[in-house]
């Protein structure tokens, strides 16, 4: 893997996301899919054996970014695998932000 900064746009999502797990819907998934396809793939999840809905958002969507940053396909089921990362990052930022609206309104 390689050296990553990160950039501020994706800070920003890290910290909306809730630090606690949060139920995905149907979208948890797909998100399940990105991790197992990407360990499949490169052979790391630090989430193995464990749900979308286990996990704080938080954590998850962290592991994603850094993923996407660091990992370099080589082939083409790493290259499909990494593709699907950013889908699983907008997914998790999509539901960051409408709990946060939720909870705003409430507040």
């Amino acid at each position: 893997m390689k050296e990553y900064i990160p950039e501020l746009s994706e800070r920003r999502m890290v910290d909306r996301a809730p630090d606690r797990p949060v139920d995905f819907g149907s979208d948890a998934d797909y998100i399940q899919f990105c991790f197992e396809d990407v360990d499949r793939a490169f052979g790391v999840n630090p989430f193995r054996g464990l749900t979308p809905g286990q996990v704080p958002a938080r954590a998850l969507i962290r592991q994603l970014i850094v993923w996407w940053r660091t990992l370099e396909p080589t082939d083409i089921a790493q290259r499909d695998a990494h593709g699907r990362l950013p889908g699983a990052i907008r997914l998790i930022d999509t539901m960051s932000s409408f709990l946060a609206e939720q909870a705003a309104r409430r507040a």
